[in-house]
């Protein structure tokens, strides 16, 4: 059974930063694709950043230069560092696996930027 395990989120003040992690297990990790998504209160889940198995990255626009995701396969865990947070970033984020068609999700740890 594939299981994803996020951690790292919290409160942090405007410019802060905190760097997320998710761990997984259940599966080979090296085969996966890996993603974070976050969602605000009462807006619609969005990708915020992507990486391939290959090692490639895709962000979405308002992250791009400030969050950077990663993986480490000998841990079998992905990360997003978050840097320069602002209000806009409070959301809970989500992990997100994909192979072969099958697409997992983790249960989402929330992070508030606020003063």
């Amino acid at each position: 059974q594939v299981q994803l395990v996020e951690s790292g989120g919290g409160l942090v003040q405007p410019g802060g930063s905190l760097r997320l992690s998710c761990a997984v297990s259940g599966i080979i990790f090296r085969i996966a694709s890996m993603g974070w998504y976050r969602q605000a209160p009462g807006m619609q889940r969005e990708l915020v950043a992507t990486i391939s198995t290959g090692g490639s990255t895709n962000y979405a626009d308002s992250v791009k230069g400030r969050f950077t995701i990663s993986r480490d396969n000998a841990k079998s865990t992905a990360y997003l560092q978050m840097n320069s947070l602002n209000v806009e970033d409070t959301a809970v984020y989500y992990c997100n696996l994909g192979v072969g068609g099958m697409v997992n999700w983790g249960t989402g740890t929330l992070v508030t930027v606020s003063s």
